[in-house]
């Protein structure tokens, strides 16, 4: 069972229209060890650009690398709240370390950070918020945007972004809260991204909440190798998949995927300055005799 007007696979969709995936991991071991196989299906699939977020110091290497190496693939560097560790000061010199890779031309974003107050395993909520506040400060300091994961914790992540109103630009990402927790956040200025559990048919308030975003505030994303879309799901997911997603939200709102995507692109290209310049084919190697970066590490 899928969403009504989502074809069941990429092969019946229309013909691939400018997308873009506003959050993944390609850098994920499921994902890398095929990343150009990966890469190839979004291609088909229409996807222009991916923003591969790292969730600790190796992964953020492993991103920025990637996002060199193929074109269209860009790169955000952050601590998820789940991997910061018991030791603040710890977590605070991690996040410092990440600090030479935001210079990177291909890194345009911070995270993804946040709270999760759902795992039980994950750290206190005390050192997740002053995790968080460190990333939001550093956001502030460097001019770059944020890409938010929030867990059972929407009242302390508003409360946080309400500190850096007009300093900050956040994404909610994989948003799953009701319409009065968005309008909040839209308030603040925030972007909702919705990702493939917007498709799911026990979810149907979240995708009337992907309807009634404003358009120039909605991003989309995979969060692959994580929640795959309905027709997908109990299978790894990846860039090629978020078409379905951008299927499910056109017919929400009562737009064709290309409409939508046009608007989700631009939306994108705004927030995170995509380089126009760049090839316009997400993962398409990029032009030989590029110097790797060494910042961080990452020879």
């Amino acid at each position: 069972m899928h969403a009504p007007g989502v074809p069941d696979t990429i092969d019946d969709a229309p013909p691939p229209v400018s997308l873009v995936d506003t959050h993944a991991h390609l850098q994920w071991p499921s994902l890398l060890g095929e990343v150009d196989a990966v890469l190839a299906r979004a291609r088909d699939a229409g996807v222009r650009r991916i923003l591969t977020l790292g969730t600790e110091p190796a992964s953020c290497r492993a991103a920025v690398l990637l996002a060199e190496r193929h074109a269209g693939v860009y790169a955000a560097v952050g601590l998820h709240p789940g991997d910061i560790g018991p030791d603040a000061a710890a977590a605070a010199r991690a996040l410092e370390g990440l600090v030479p890779l935001l210079a990177h031309p291909r890194v345009v974003a911070i995270g993804e950070t946040g709270l999760d107050y759902y795992h039980e395993d994950s750290p206190p909520h005390d050192l997740q918020i002053a995790s968080f506040a460190r990333h939001l400060e550093l956001a502030a300091r460097v001019g770059k945007p944020i890409c938010v994961h929030s867990r059972d914790s929407a009242d302390d992540v508003l409360r946080l972004l309400a500190a850096y109103e007009g300093r900050v630009t956040a994404v909610l990402h994989c948003y799953t809260g009701d319409l009065e927790t968005a309008q909040r956040a839209l308030a603040l200025g925030c972007y909702l991204s919705f990702a493939g559990n917007a498709t799911y048919p026990k979810l149907r308030d979240l995708l009337a909440v992907a309807a009634v975003v404003p358009a120039e505030r909605l991003l989309l994303e995979t969060d692959a190798p994580f929640l795959s879309p309905q027709h997908r799901r109990g299978c790894r997911n990846e860039p090629a998949n978020v078409a379905y997603t951008y299927d499910a939200v056109a017919v929400a709102r009562g737009i064709t995927r290309g409409e939508l995507g046009a608007r989700v692109g631009a939306n994108a290209a705004r927030l995170f300055g995509w380089d126009d310049a760049d090839v316009d084919t997400a993962g398409a190697p990029r032009a030989a005799g590029m110097a790797m970066a060494t910042a961080g590490g990452l020879a």
